[in-house]
């Protein structure tokens, strides 16, 4: 599968989205990557990760994503790879480990995020891991929109499907909203900001 493949999955699931968009990431952005919608057809969602999965070449034992977005990818990458696959997820605004999931002192993850912005979600999830006794030693995503390997100063490779490059903006720089747009955000295209 080439980058056009994935493109076409994405464009086929309307994963991809043009517009006015706030990111997690508080920036403001003309694109925006619902994986979701790509990853909620199933046999998509498999050929992508089969494809992903003939990328990493790290050795690990279990596979890692924050939700709410990479639940379904880090599901999908662990039964490509035939490993285990866990999440963490946000309690009172504070990423944690739950569910009673654990690790083995000094067990080998690959964390994976189905869109990559700006590693910091990522980075919330590697010190959760670190504190419970888990080794980080690669991340990857479906599709990676940070320009680069934001995990780099850490030492950790990154394995992507598709790199994208995607303008973004911090709010009070936002060109769409200097010409009077609203940004939306994911999940909810057609509610303004705030409402």
């Amino acid at each position: 599968m080439n980058e056009a493949s994935v493109f076409d999955h994405l464009r086929a699931t309307d994963a991809l989205l043009e517009g006015h968009f706030e990111l997690s990431s508080g920036l403001h952005s003309d694109r925006y990557f619902q994986c979701a919608l790509v990853l909620a057809e199933p046999w998509r969602a498999e050929e992508l990760a089969t494809e992903f999965a003939a990328k990493v070449d790290v050795e690990f034992d279990t596979v890692v994503g924050p939700a709410m977005g990479a639940v379904v990818w880090a599901q999908e990458v662990g039964r490509a790879l035939k490993k285990r696959a866990l999440f963490t997820e946000r309690k009172d605004g504070t990423m944690c480990l739950r569910r009673g999931f654990s690790f083995e002192p000094g067990e080998r993850v690959l964390l994976v995020e189905d869109v990559l912005t700006t590693g910091g979600s990522a980075k919330e999830v590697i010190a959760v891991l670190k504190d419970h006794g888990a080794e980080v030693v690669a991340c990857g995503s479906l599709v990676n929109r940070s320009g680069g390997n934001p995990f780099e100063e850490l030492g950790l490779p990154l394995y992507e499907l598709v790199r994208v490059e995607v303008q973004t903006w911090q709010p009070a720089e936002c060109p769409l909203c200097a010409a009077g747009g609203v940004a939306i955000k994911p999940g909810s295209r057609h509610t303004p900001v705030g409402q």
